[in-house]
């Protein structure tokens, strides 16, 4: 057995640790980018801080999932501002923008040359800026991963900046910054949470971490995410799901995801949707797709049991299979309001087009086993 674990430098978690913010900071830079959402007054208690700390500020607005342009506006504004240091305040997004913009910053050159798919996949050789991720959603664990999704819109495709070079210096993971969620947000950021503890499970890419990971993220989502949807202020619940978004993005950062992830790549530049919601839709169906395949040409495949184990902590049943799963997994979205794929924009002559695409993403190297065109197209017809 062999295998790597890699992941922010410092996590700190729990309710209200936003607070020692201040000091960690100015341990890291002088003057700091900070990366909002589209309401840069959610971050004043954090500049408020920053001030405390007499780091000095410069804020910068990422209203919409970020774009290549986007993130080298970011990088002509450090540039400019003299910032030693990135720090983004938000959700995924928001975060992705923080994190390519540190890394774009201290590596010269075109970004086309770094992007994988649309561009030369080159490695970044310098490391980041040093940058510090605190997520105010609960659902893609950006703040522990090693890459960030970008936008093409002239490529209709989401690509990433890739490298272990890339990871947060710093993420406070801070529940009580996440209890101001709407029902819909908190509905596909969790949905997104609960992919991203269960592909890295079933993946051909996990190991002994990972496992222990991801077993206390689907039982931690599994029992809040609806709670968490239905009663926004219930702390507990959003301690429950702050803390899977996190375990999920310590696992697929080091085993990988899979089909669904796979698709949300290409899916997201077709589609102006939210990555959970994608994500939801088609988790069911890629995991009654992934059980029929292995069933069919590895019945002795280990993720078989896998899939049985992670459907026992789902319903929370002892003798509950792989099957109980896809069905516990259908109630859930539709108990959460998930849109089909129909309903979000895909048409059925993109269908084609898509599944090329999404058999040449990295997500999808990491599925427990390659699935044919035919069963990748079978499962966006079904999920429309």
């Amino acid at each position: 057995m062999a295998f790597e674990f890699a992941t922010a430098t410092r996590i700190l978690f729990g309710a209200g640790m936003l607070a020692q913010l201040g000091p960690h900071a100015a341990g890291l830079g002088r003057n700091a980018l900070v990366v909002t959402g589209r309401r840069a007054e959610r971050a004043d208690r954090l500049l408020d801080l920053l001030r405390a700390a007499r780091v000095g500020r410069t804020t910068f607005s990422v209203p919409h999932e970020p774009t290549i342009a986007l993130v080298e506006e970011g990088v002509a504004l450090v540039r400019a501002s003299g910032c030693d240091l990135i720090i983004s305040i938000g959700g995924g997004s928001v975060i992705d923008a923080g994190k390519a913009i540190a890394a774009l910053a201290a590596n010269p050159g075109d970004p086309f040359h770094y992007l994988e798919v649309i561009g030369d996949g080159r490695p970044l050789e310098v490391p980041s800026l040093p940058f510090v991720a605190i997520p105010t959603t609960a659902g893609t664990g950006a703040e522990v991963t090693r890459n960030a999704v970008l936008t093409s819109p002239a490529h209709h495709v989401k690509v990433s900046l890739r490298s272990a070079g890339m990871l947060p210096r710093l993420a406070i993971v801070d529940p009580e910054l996440t209890v101001g969620m709407p029902p819909a947000v908190t509905a596909t950021t969790g949905l997104d949470a609960l992919t991203q503890v269960i592909e890295p499970y079933v993946s051909h890419l996990a190991n002994p971490i990972t496992d222990g990971l991801c077993r206390e993220g689907i039982r931690r989502a599994a029992r809040s995410l609806q709670t968490a949807y239905q009663i926004g202020t219930n702390l507990d619940a959003r301690t429950d799901m702050a803390l899977a978004s996190l375990l999920g993005g310590l696992s697929l950062a080091n085993a990988g995801l899979g089909a669904v992830h796979g698709f949300a790549g290409p899916l997201g530049g077709e589609l102006q949707a939210p990555h959970g919601a994608i994500c939801g839709r088609l988790l069911p169906f890629v995991c009654a797709a992934n059980i029929r395949a292995l069933r069919q040409r590895a019945p002795d495949h280990e993720a078989i049991g896998r899939y049985d184990q992670a459907a026992r902590w789902l319903t929370g049943r002892d003798d509950a299979r792989a099957g109980e799963r896809v069905e516990w997994l259908q109630a859930l979205c539709a108990n959460l309001e998930v849109p089909g794929l129909g309903q979000l924009g895909l048409r059925e002559s993109a269908i084609p087009g898509i599944v090329e695409k999404a058999a040449r993403a990295s997500s999808m190297k990491a599925n427990p086993i390659a699935l044919t065109p035919d069963e990748l197209s079978e499962i966006l017809f079904r999920a429309l």
